[in-house]
């Protein structure tokens, strides 16, 4: 297990992301937007951080984004801006036409990242392999940056998340040189560490030690298609 201790402290941006200029051109503070968001500093700050695992799951992170996208006052222009999209000038009718396209497609969106874990949850056909496992949020997981590359620890991070699991940790491991992507489940945990392995695609292999059999450990290594 000591290869797998934490590290003090995440990696930290170094330039601002979108939202967080569009926080500033309104001269607001953090504090100022989440209260007139009404989230916590906390996750105004893993908004503005690109850290959405952090909330645990694709649903929370959604509303949490809308809120504060809503919030800052942010229409469709200033969107395509900050996205780097060319802003277009469009007739009244075609405004309202691209505004209905865009809500079917964020209606899309949600169905697709809430649809899975909804149908978990109501028990609808499991398969045999997980039938008896405890819910994906149900699960904590940690996940551990070991090949140097935070930026893909962080997408793998979201990946889990966006399945209901709850991100507990992402961090550095104590090592850079870890081959692959593995699932790490503790003495118990056999069945829900290959339910996450088979779902990312991963090997799963099991710790030497631990006390939760519902904590697995990810240790992310070189950037690769995830399944």
């Amino acid at each position: 297990m000591n290869a797998l201790v934490e590290a003090v402290a995440l990696e930290q941006r170094t330039d601002p992301s979108p939202l967080a200029r569009a926080r500033v051109q309104r001269q607001l503070t953090p504090e100022q937007a989440s209260k007139r968001a009404g989230l916590t500093l906390a996750e105004v700050e893993w908004i503005e951080d690109g850290r959405l695992y952090r909330f645990g799951s694709s649903e929370k992170a959604t509303l949490a984004l809308l809120l504060y996208a809503t919030s800052l006052g942010i229409g469709r222009r200033e969107a395509r801006r900050l996205a780097g999209l060319p802003v277009i000038e469009t007739s009244r009718t075609a405004r309202i036409k691209a505004l209905a396209a865009v809500g079917a497609v964020a209606f899309a969106v949600l169905v697709a990242v809430a649809l899975p874990t909804l149908l978990d949850r109501s028990g609808s056909s499991p398969s045999a392999a997980t039938a008896g496992l405890p819910a994906p949020w149900k699960i904590s997981v940690d996940v551990y940056n070991g090949s140097g590359d935070i930026q893909y620890t962080r997408r793998v991070a979201d990946r889990i998340g966006s399945m209901a699991y709850q991100i507990k940790h992402v961090g550095k491991a104590r090592r850079f040189d870890y081959p692959e992507t593995a699932v790490y489940f503790p003495p118990g945990g056999e069945g829900i560490g290959e339910r996450l392995a088979d779902q990312l695609g991963v090997p799963a292999r099991p710790l030497p030690a631990g006390r939760n059999p519902r904590r697995l450990v990810v240790i992310v290594g070189p950037a690769r298609a995830l399944g």
